[in-house]
């Protein structure tokens, strides 16, 4: 039988999401915890990958088993897993469902802050400079549609094209922190990090905000910043379309 996981982490003690040799990752956390609870190898696939550092308020990952799992699942599964890790719900699907292929849409959060905070640390990414919203809003709007983000994507990268297809890119004010909020049917290895270190060079005046509509002509990574560091960066949404999703179990 197949199922849809959902889960949550934080990912400052992991060296990404996928499992790699001489290195802790989530996969093999959360796949060591379901060998543990179900006493046989559980092989799981994401949404997508997060690199080191990132966390992850939503990331959906697929299983096969040969149990029919029911409500208790996900408390049990809680009691072995790291406390960095958190299994959330628990959905029966349908055999051929996968959680990388049918989703239609992932959403993630940048997090700057603006003052020193020692209760952000590891969360959040510190900008001293003051940061313009007005020039950050704009370079966001030429991200928005279907583009190629080549010149947003880390170099070797296995990949058939470099489209994706933005309908969502927003700075927001919140406190003493500055969000960014992006929404898109697919995203580039090292994507989000790449389009923040670029925009940043936006908002403390140093570029222009048409400068990002000429980095994305440019289909170089060369012509866009250096990428953020990874722990201001979350995964907080993963959709599919309600034929994919299945029955919830809890």
């Amino acid at each position: 039988m197949r199922y849809f996981l959902d889960i949550s982490y934080k990912g400052t003690s992991f060296h990404g999401w996928q499992r790699q040799p001489n290195a802790y990752t989530v996969q093999e956390a959360l796949e060591h915890a379901m060998k543990t609870l179900l006493q046989e190898e559980v092989q799981v696939t994401a949404s997508g990958r997060t690199d080191t550092g990132v966390h992850a308020l939503q990331q959906i990952v697929h299983f096969d088993t040969e149990h029919s799992l029911n409500q208790d699942f996900t408390y049990k599964l809680n009691h072995i897993l790291p406390e960095s890790i958190v299994a959330n719900h628990l959905y029966e699907v349908a055999s051929d469902a996968h959680s990388r292929f049918d989703a239609i849409s992932r959403s993630y959060e940048y997090h700057i802050h603006v003052a020193k905070d020692p209760f952000v640390n590891q969360q959040s990414y510190r900008v001293k400079p003051k940061l313009d919203l007005k020039r950050l809003n704009s370079a966001a709007s030429y991200l928005i549609g279907k583009q190629d983000f080549c010149s947003f994507s880390k170099v070797h990268t296995a990949v058939n094209h470099f489209e994706c297809d933005i309908t969502e890119a927003r700075w927001v004010q919140e406190g003493n922190k500055v969000v960014f909020y992006v929404t898109a049917n697919r995203f580039l290895r090292g994507m989000v990090r790449a389009l923040v270190g670029s925009m940043l060079e936006v908002g403390i005046g140093k570029q222009d905000p048409f400068w990002i509509k000429e980095i994305l002509d440019a289909k170089d990574r060369k012509a866009a910043g250096r990428a953020v560091d990874p722990e201001g960066l979350f995964l907080t949404k993963v959709v599919y379309p309600v034929s994919v999703i299945g029955t919830q179990i809890v």
